[in-house]
């Protein structure tokens, strides 16, 4: 039975979970303040009750050769529901895309997209992009470095 509200013990286990994915539950009890068996219960609950999506590794992306990172701004011919889920669903197929936002205002997606070069992104740009089904007009924007990268959500456990 899914639990309605979070307590702090509930906090701290997300927080710390978010900062190290890969921390032990004995150093995780000890950061929440519990001892290790009811904080790996509650770690479990937390994840089945969807606080938890998942765990990943974060991969320095310029170590694995992907130097270009572009701001694809995305219009749509067609705005209608059914057009916007079928166009989500062919970005969901492309590697290069790694996140894509619907959006209000003058476009209709952004999508986030890394590249080893500049010619890789332009031969995506116009063998892809450009070329999906009810695309009207992509604006694109480099990304010259980034300057923050937090990863989840600010947590609280005051």
């Amino acid at each position: 039975m899914p639990r309605i509200k979070l307590d702090n013990i509930d906090l701290k286990i997300l927080k710390s979970l978010q900062e190290d994915g890969r921390i032990t539950n004995v150093k995780l009890a000890k950061h929440a303040g519990v001892s290790p068996p009811p904080c790996l219960r509650r770690v479990r609950a937390l994840e089945d009750d969807g606080y938890i999506d998942s765990y990943h590794a974060n991969i320095n992306i310029s170590k694995m050769g992907y130097n270009v990172t572009v701001f694809a701004f995305v219009s749509l011919k067609i705005q209608q529901e059914t057009d916007l889920t079928a166009f989500a669903k062919v970005v969901d197929g492309w590697p290069l895309v790694r996140e894509s936002y619907l959006v209000a205002g003058d476009t209709d997606f952004i999508l986030r997209i890394i590249a080893k070069d500049w010619e890789q992104y332009n031969k995506f740009l116009v063998n892809e992009l450009l070329t999906a089904p009810n695309v009207s007009n992509v604006k694109s924007s480099l990304g010259i470095r980034s300057t923050k990268h937090s990863h989840g959500i600010p947590i609280s456990t005051e």
